[in-house]
């Protein structure tokens, strides 16, 4: 019972974690492409149209979006906002499914000073869309050397027209206002060819390796290339340690359990110290004796732990399709049944009951039975 409790326990927090994971990145890849690439050299690099072409024959890469990211300064009605400007083209719809987020209003048109911005900042701001009683107006610091003399003449200005809002998590619906490519150039004074990144949709199942592999070779490997994971390495690795430390603690439980298998097995021993030591007299050696105990604390554990997981796996698949532990009303508690945590839950029982039947045969000796 001690060892199907604990397999049944170490699978549904493994399952409860891994749906954890994938709804916590689930609100970041909204909006990261599969691929992004950016200079080694610098905040911008240029593309040109032979750059262009040899993306798009690249066979794997279903299509692609040039973007320009820089922070810049929002005013709205006498409050202000340090926050990214993220000018986009129009095959960026193609590439990330922004609209399919929008909390209100619709995407920009292309060649306007339309924006889409986040919930989060019309928040802050007491935003509404189409507002043309009060402006947003955005500044970016002119580039250029010297002191400063005039700071009316030291930023670049433009009203832009909120008509989208998109809501996606608390930090990204502050974090990004979308406008068009080109507004985005003519307030950075960037030139037409001048991009801060790519970003690339890639074809189910292609092989990112090679893609990335002839992206490199197209820009002669003056560029970073990172995927979704490397975008939010930092998320990526609190997730994973997270999951590391549940394991680690629950293996724990199940080693504290395993310990009744070993007093199970001992108390056995010396319940059948008399039929051992006629087997002894019979011939039988000490080595053999001990697998006997061996086989059935493996038995033990492999039994175990095959039912344990039935009763963990039943628990997650009730979860997944009936939703029987909310966290809200509307949000049932995520869990995610895969394989992996099945293999390894079984790894972990049958290797620590065949460790905890080792030591517990050990005891078995010539001397014992003497």
């Amino acid at each position: 019972m001690g060892i199907i409790v604990g397999a049944m326990a170490l699978f549904v927090v493994l399952s409860v974690f891994s749906g954890l994971k994938v709804f916590s990145l689930s609100f970041s890849n909204e909006i990261d492409p599969d691929l992004k690439i950016s200079s080694t050299l610098g905040k911008s690099f240029f593309i040109s149209p032979i750059q262009e072409k040899q993306i798009k024959q690249i066979d794997g890469a279903v299509s692609y979006s040039k973007i320009l990211e820089e922070r810049v300064l929002f005013t709205f009605n006498g409050k202000q906002e340090v926050t990214y400007l993220k000018g986009v083209d129009s095959e960026f719809t193609k590439v990330n499914d922004i609209k399919k987020k929008l909390y209100n209003g619709d995407w920009f048109q292309p060649n306007t000073n339309q924006v889409v911005v986040g919930y989060g900042i019309s928040e802050k701001f007491s935003m509404g869309l189409l507002d043309f009683n009060n402006f947003l107006e955005v500044l970016a610091p002119k580039p250029g050397k010297g002191a400063i003399e005039n700071p009316d003449e030291a930023f670049n200005k433009m009203v832009v027209i909120p008509v989208g809002i998109y809501a996606i998590s608390e930090d990204l619906d502050s974090k990004y206002i979308f406008a068009d490519l080109g507004l985005a150039q003519e307030l950075l004074e960037y030139k037409s060819n001048q991009i801060s990144g790519i970003e690339v949709k890639l074809k189910k199942g292609a092989d990112e390796a090679a893609v990335t592999q002839k992206l490199e070779t197209i820009f002669d490997h003056k560029i970073t290339i990172k995927n979704r994971a490397q975008l939010n390495e930092s998320l990526y690795k609190m997730l994973n340690t997270e999951n590391l430390a549940v394991y680690l603690i629950f293996t724990l439980v199940i080693i504290i359990a395993l310990f009744n298998l070993i007093g199970a097995l001992i108390m056995m021993i010396l319940d059948k110290k008399g039929n051992l030591k006629t087997l002894l007299n019979l011939g039988t050696e000490i080595k053999d004796l001990r697998k006997i105990f061996l086989l059935q604390g493996t038995l033990l554990s492999v039994f175990g732990g095959i039912i344990g997981l039935t009763l963990g796996i039943a628990i997650v698949l009730l979860q997944q399709h009936y939703e029987l532990v909310m966290i809200t009303p509307t949000l049932a508690y995520p869990v995610v049944f895969s394989f992996e945590n099945v293999m390894i839950v079984l790894a972990t029982i049958v290797t620590l009951g065949f460790i905890a039947s080792l030591i517990a045969s050990s005891r078995v000796s010539k001397k014992l039975l003497d």
